[in-house]
């Protein structure tokens, strides 16, 4: 009898259990595609955020120190080096999935034919290497300067020039030597002089602009600084930092051994730089604070945008249910007082109504979140250029808050029932 009373109340009530179902949807789909989006925008912001260059630099200790005392910033002025051939274990770190790219960074002081000197940086552009794990990768400052312009050639491509002697030469270089692409200059560095062809002339916006970039090999044998590196920059998907994390990174020997095995296992930039400390020989690893700063600042912001949507959603569909289920009540409030007439205590009317609203829920909830997560693949392709990842937590929590919010919308149609006397009913009052 229970359920053939449900059954009725759904095909005489259709239209009404149609609007309930789609109000549930609507706040289903958006919770489902917000929550969805928000657990996996951490990794989409931080690959966006890591087109705009490095977030780690790693220089060696000596050179560490007199840049804190003495504000110096060209770590080969020191005398410091880093090891050329231990650039490949960076990736073998715990966190090396999250090191999406990096280049090494030796400066040559050079001299050029009017007489002028000027910086001849030895880097990598688009280097292929075999790494200790077997892997390959591609890395250099043809993706992490993704911001220069290249106003004459094209970006230097080692994987077809090679160790030839090529370099790309920054517009106010360029403009004061009179050069463009094709042609060749002469430098002399400490150990060696040579010619050099211009590959590529680059706008960077700054400092660099005055500079000669050149394959690393080539800037060594210019200084005869053969195997020797100035310093490493990073660029790695990081998880914000908090109050652990800082702690951490002013001594990771006050943490508890719980609290060092979070912080080990979690991608803070504090601790990847200790663990790429690590692996490099007397190094100093540590973030450039205004990008860490500013991607765990625009997460939080992104992150506290999506869930305050999930909210006011979830709200309007309560309000949304509130008022469709307490019409359909008043609608049934003959047949709500005759069940109460003929013996039908509160609880079980009640009970039937919120079945009724209930399974209604399940399936508005279903077909919600179908849709949410087709619009968070839309969010996804439309705003980040990929897929969002399923997380499988995000099915439970979006049931839970179906759940609740039907049930908060139910709370007045329910009073209103409890407070429902047969007999004024029955009378038409």
């Amino acid at each position: 009898m229970f359920f053939r009373m449900i059954f009725g109340t759904l095909v005489r009530q259709w239209k009404k259990m149609l609007m309930i179902a789609f109000t549930i949807a609507l706040g289903s789909s958006l919770a489902t595609a917000m929550l969805s989006v928000m657990l996996d925008v951490g990794d989409k912001v931080n690959q966006e955020l890591k087109t705009y260059g490095a977030n780690i630099t790693v220089m060696p200790k000596e050179s560490s120190v007199l840049s804190s005392l003495y504000e110096v910033e060209d770590g080969g002025t020191s005398g410091a080096y880093l090891r050329e051939d231990e650039l490949g274990k960076i990736k073998t770190i715990f966190w090396a999935f999250n090191i999406v790219d990096y280049a090494p960074f030796i400066n040559a002081k050079v001299t050029l034919d009017d007489g002028s000197e000027t910086s001849a940086v030895g880097t990598w552009f688009n280097h292929h290497m075999e790494l200790p794990t077997g892997e390959m990768l591609d890395a250099g400052v043809t993706s992490m300067r993704s911001w220069w312009e290249v106003t004459d050639g094209k970006w230097l491509d080692e994987q077809i020039t090679g160790s030839r002697n090529v370099a790309m030469v920054g517009t106010a270089l360029a403009q004061r030597l009179g050069l463009k692409s094709g042609d060749t200059f002469h430098v002399a560095g400490a150990a060696s002089d040579m010619q050099l062809e211009v590959i590529g002339i680059f706008d960077a916006g700054g400092e660099e602009d005055d500079r000669i970039f050149m394959p690393v090999d080539t800037a060594q044998t210019l200084g005869g600084l053969d195997g020797k590196i100035d310093s490493i920059e990073v660029s790695a998907i990081t998880t914000p930092e908090n109050e652990l994390a800082i702690k951490a990174a002013k001594d990771p020997k006050s943490l508890t051994i719980s609290q060092y095995e979070t912080w080990y296992c979690t991608a803070y930039a504090s601790s990847i730089c200790y663990q790429i400390q690590e692996v490099i020989t007397d190094s100093v690893a540590a973030p450039v604070r205004q990008v860490a700063d500013s991607e765990g600042a625009i997460l939080e912001k992104t992150e506290l945008l999506m869930m305050l949507i999930t909210i006011l959603s979830l709200i309007g569909a309560a309000l949304g249910i509130c008022n469709l289920v307490t019409a359909s009540v008043m609608e049934r409030s003959a047949e709500m007082g005759l069940m109460k007439a003929i013996g039908a205590q509160n609880a079980s009317v009640s009970g039937l109504v919120l079945t009724e609203i209930l399974l209604t829920a399940a399936v508005g909830g279903s077909v919600g979140f179908f849709a949410g997560w087709g619009f968070a693949q839309i969010i996804g392709q439309t705003v980040f250029g990929s897929a969002i990842t399923m997380r499988p937590v995000v099915i439970p929590i979006v049931a839970v808050l179906v759940l609740l919010v039907t049930l908060a919308g139910c709370i007045p149609a329910i009073r209103m029932l409890l407070r429902l006397r047969p007999a004024e009913v029955l009378h038409g009052k």
